[in-house]
C-alpha cells in the first residue's frame, strides 16, 4: 500500500477551520470540496492516459487524454457525496458509482445498505471518497467490495486518517495495489471511536443531523 499525507499549508489551513465546532455547515461543505480538489492532484498522479494527436493553431502535435475504461469516482455514502463535487471538477470525464456503508456505533462494524455500481470493475482504475479513516472499517469494505468486482486499482482519499485506520486497511490489501490520499494524519481514537482531535461527525456537519 502506498501512502501520501499532504504536506501544504493551503490543506492545512482549510482542515483548521474544518476542525473548528463554530464553522457552519455551508464553510464546511465549501471546504470539503475545495480540500477534495487539492488532494485529487495527487490522487490521481497516476490516473492512466493515452497518446492523442491534436492540432494546435501552429502545428500538429501529441498529447495525452484520460485512457478507456474510465476512471471510477465511487463516494461512501452519505459523508462522501461532500467530497465528490471537489474530484469530478478535475475529472469530469469520469463515471460514478456509489456505496453505502454505515458503521454500527456499538460494535464499531460496517455493513453495507446500498450500492450503485457497474457489475464488471475488471480493468478499471476506482477513487474511494471517505472524509474520515478512523476505525478503518468501511473504508476496508469498500475497498474490498471494489476488487471482488474486479478492480485492478484502487486510490481512496479522506480528509482526515488515523494509525489504527492505515493498520487496518494495511491488514486487508496485501499485495494489491491500493493507494491511501490523506489531508492529514491524526493522532488516533478515543473511547468511542472518534478521531482525536477529528473534526466530529462529516456526514452531520455537511448535512446537519438526521
Amino acid at each position: 500500500m502506498r501512502l501520501h499525507v499532504a504536506d501544504h499549508p493551503l490543506i492545512t489551513h482549510k482542515l483548521t477551520v474544518l476542525r473548528d465546532e463554530a464553522t457552519s455547515s455551508p464553510v464546511f461543505r465549501q471546504l470539503t470540496e475545495e480540500l477534495m480538489t487539492l488532494l485529487a492532484y495527487e490522487a490521481t498522479r497516476n490516473v492512466r492516459v493515452e497518446p492523442v494527436t491534436i492540432r494546435t493553431p501552429v502545428v500538429e502535435t501529441t498529447g495525452v487524454k484520460i485512457a478507456e475504461p474510465r476512471p471510477l469516482v465511487v463516494p461512501i455514502l452519505r459523508a462522501g457525496l461532500g467530497m465528490l463535487e471537489g474530484m469530478t471538477k478535475l475529472i469530469p470525464t469520469a463515471e460514478v458509482g456509489f456505496l453505502g456503508i454505515v458503521r454500527n456505533e456499538q460494535t464499531l462494524q460496517p455493513s453495507t445498505y446500498a450500492e450503485r455500481l457497474p457489475d464488471d470493475l475488471s480493468g478499471r482504475q476506482c477513487f474511494v471518497l471517505d472524509p474520515m479513516l478512523a476505525t478503518g472499517g468501511s473504508l476496508a469494505a469498500a475497498i474490498k467490495y471494489l476488487f471482488d468486482r474486479g478492480a485492478t486499482e484502487v486510490t481512496a482519499v479522506c480528509l482526515l486518517g488515523t494509525p489504527e485506520g492505515l493498520h487496518a486497511i494495511e491488514s486487508l490489501v496485501g499485495d494489491r495495489d491500493v493507494t491511501l490520499v490523506l489531508g492529514a494524519l491524526d493522532q488516533g481514537l478515543n473511547e468511542h471511536g472518534y478521531i482525536v482531535p477529528g473534526l466530529g461527525d462529516a456526514g452531520d456537519r455537511l448535512y446537519g443531523t438526521v
